[in-house]
């Protein structure tokens, strides 16, 4: 309890595990052994338990809805854990503002960081013993909302009964937590007094009508946490490096990274050479997709942790993806990891096979299904260029030809940066919020507003107007599909087994 060092794992009577605020409530200890489990047969040695619990929190979080934040790696665990520090540091479900801010503030943080923290309580679930007096007891209460829960916990026995702590969405990252301390049905008591009369009543109101507030107050407030006192080695071998990298590569490459995964072998990272006509130099790569130099560093720092090349440039290249779509902001999904490098490139069968930024919608789909991907697969895959930018030379005939289906008035601001000679290599986003993963993309086309050809094709009277519109007004849809979707097209053709190599670099064969 003296910081992020994963002393609450340690087994003993003594431990934290049995301290007051976690006994018969913290759970999910088999799940942290199982990661560790796996990590120690490709890494032994190298990643710290502290690190997994940090990591995994990011994690759990975005995988349920909630933001996403760049994890400091490096951390060292603990030797000792401490009960009677855990009972004292770790807020009581009983406590009313006062202590709760003392608390929070001996640690360093402000009462809105507190505010924010507390949001956690959006997910999860209490045992009875915990919130009995509260309904049985306390005026401040929903009337209701305490006889629902009466049910399921009497004045005695059942004390290890469950109910959410956050009682409309218990497995959704939203703001609903909030909402519910407005009407007085906050399942604890120290979460009531969050709102209750207070200095906190303004930050809960905010949270509660602002999600996007909440999100970003939350991430802030969660780095601040993990950074309490943590352990540190002299040079820590996991350390932080892949997070930013990460992030850069899908700023620079999504899009291409998207395309090129349909056969989900790296072979789009093989530089020319005189056996290696390269991917990079196809018609829709060439001078567009970039970052090679964030993928290297990344199989450098991974090959250095795990003291040797076990993890492949393919696979690299699938959980980039995954971890930068949620940096930004969107979704996550689980990546299958065991794919294997390609040992040649085919810049004819890349220019056969990607979809081109002219391609008018029957080609679209006819491209997609022959990769045993539907028209869903091919609305919501669409959607990574929801980030990123494209080159004046893929747009210039759109901007100032087609005009029956483009905006005149953002055809006229393409032009100002798209001339109509010269000026091919001049970028323009492809929706207005290029570093943010959300559905502005969709919006854009329902307004003429697609970037490329093959953007508004979309929407343009023909088959997939329905998707564009239900993405459009429904980001959750969105997220959904587009997980689903990734993971379909992660399985395309991999190399596994036998097949291919694990590449030294992955710009050559080995």
């Amino acid at each position: 309890m003296s910081g992020c060092d994963a002393s609450v794992l340690l087994d003993g009577a003594s431990g934290e595990k049995t301290a007051a605020a976690n006994n018969n409530s913290l759970r999910g200890f088999e799940v942290i052994d199982s990661i560790k489990s796996q990590l120690e047969s490709s890494c032994p040695g190298v990643v710290s338990c502290a690190d997994i619990l940090a990591v995994a929190a990011r994690d759990s979080v975005a995988a349920l809805g909630g933001p996403s934040w760049t994890v400091q790696l490096g951390r060292r665990d603990s030797t000792t854990a401490s009960f009677s520090a855990a009972s004292t540091n770790i807020p009581s479900p009983l406590s009313d503002l006062s202590v709760l801010i003392s608390n929070f503030s001996s640690k360093g943080f402000t009462t809105n960081e507190m505010v924010a923290l507390s949001g956690a309580h959006t997910i999860g679930q209490a045992r009875c013993t915990v919130f009995r007096n509260r309904i049985y007891n306390e005026t401040n209460i929903d009337s209701s909302f305490a006889t629902s829960l009466k049910a399921n916990c009497s004045t005695s026995g059942g004390d290890d009964n469950l109910a959410p702590l956050d009682v409309t969405s218990p497995e959704a990252f939203d703001n609903a937590y909030f909402t519910n301390l407005l009407s007085q049905k906050g399942l604890l008591h120290s979460d009531q007094q969050l709102f209750n009369g207070g200095s906190t009543d303004s930050q809960v109101k905010a949270y509660s009508s602002n999600l996007t507030s909440f999100r970003t107050d939350f991430a802030n407030a969660m780095v601040k946490m993990e950074t309490l006192a943590r352990l540190r080695a002299q040079v820590a071998r996991s350390g932080p490096t892949a997070e930013k990298p990460i992030e850069s590569w899908l700023r620079y490459m999504s899009t291409p990274h998207l395309h090129s995964s349909l056969g989900c072998d790296a072979s789009l990272l093989l530089d020319p050479s005189p056996t290696i006509d390269s991917e990079k130099n196809a018609l829709p790569n060439a001078n567009s997709t970039r970052g090679f130099e964030v993928i290297d560093q990344i199989k450098s720092e991974v090959d250095k942790a795990c003291g040797r090349p076990v993890v492949s440039c393919a696979d690299i290249l699938a959980v980039a993806a995954r971890d930068s779509v949620v940096a930004l902001g969107g979704p996550t999904w689980k990546v299958k990891l065991g794919r294997r490098d390609s040992t040649t490139a085919s810049r004819t069968a890349a220019e056969a096979d990607l979809p081109s930024p002219f391609s008018d919608l029957p080609e679209l789909i006819s491209g997609f299904k022959k990769h045993g991907l539907n028209e869903k697969d091919l609305v919501v895959l669409s959607g990574g260029h929801t980030l990123g930018f494209a080159q004046c030379g893929t747009f210039k005939n759109r901007t100032y030809n087609e005009t029956y289906n483009i905006n005149p008035n953002f055809a006229q601001k393409l032009r100002s940066s798209c001339p109509p000679n010269g000026g091919d290599r001049n970028l323009a986003p492809l929706d207005p919020t290029p570093a943010r993963f959300d559905i502005a993309y969709f919006t854009n086309l329902k307004y003429k507003k697609g970037l490329l050809h093959s953007d508004q094709q979309l929407f343009s009277g023909g088959s997939t107007d329905n998707l564009v519109k239900t993405y459009s007004s429904n980001p959750q849809a969105f997220w959904r599909d587009f997980a689903k979707s990734m993971v379909k097209m992660g399985n395309i053709k991999p190399l596994t087994g036998n097949q291919g190599q694990v590449r030294l670099n992955c710009r050559m064969a080995n």
